[in-house]
């Protein structure tokens, strides 16, 4: 497994779990710029990178 990559990976995922959180809290406070989109692509990235974590977990290690 290569551990480099999964950390990074890691890394990316709490980058945009933080921006998430932050797009909501906007939308929650009523900033009418909010509703662009943006949540909708953060949560496909973080979902197509939680399964590459998860593919990568599951493999057996060498």
């Amino acid at each position: 497994m290569n551990y480099v990559y999964l950390k990074r990976l890691y890394a990316k995922r709490a980058e945009l779990e933080a921006k998430l959180e932050l797009h909501d809290a906007r939308y929650c406070f009523g900033e009418e710029e909010v509703d662009d989109g943006t949540d909708s692509d953060l949560r496909q990235r973080l979902s197509e990178i939680s399964e590459e974590i998860a593919t990568l977990e599951s493999r057996p290690s060498r």
